[in-house]
């Protein structure tokens, strides 16, 4: 698997940052990037299922999420390095050990 195709797979699901992570060369910044993302938006909607119930917020926030992951499944389909809008940013520091 090529490093485009690990970042594409690296947003879809947990099983494919799982897959991803697994096959990724740790050299390859490409990957890495869409890995560090794909798993801060997994867990930000994970979170958000807690705040389903909670008028505005709960409603807004999946719908922001998934924009979200659009932007990042579309910088990986493109094979470059743009950060999700707002909390990219706080993905690639969390999880730069990764």
């Amino acid at each position: 698997m090529d490093a485009k195709t690990r970042g594409i797979v690296a947003y879809i699901t947990l099983i494919g940052w799982v897959i991803a992570l697994v096959t990724n060369n740790p050299k390859d910044e490409q990957t890495t990037f869409h890995l560090r993302q794909g798993l801060g938006l997994n867990l930000a909607w994970i979170v958000s299922t807690f705040f389903i119930w909670l008028p505005i917020i709960g409603w807004i926030l999946p719908i922001a999420l998934f924009v979200f992951w659009i932007i990042g499944l579309l910088s990986a389909l493109e094979g470059s390095q743009k950060e999700v809008p707002v909390i990219g940013s706080l993905f690639q520091s969390w999880f730069k050990n990764l």
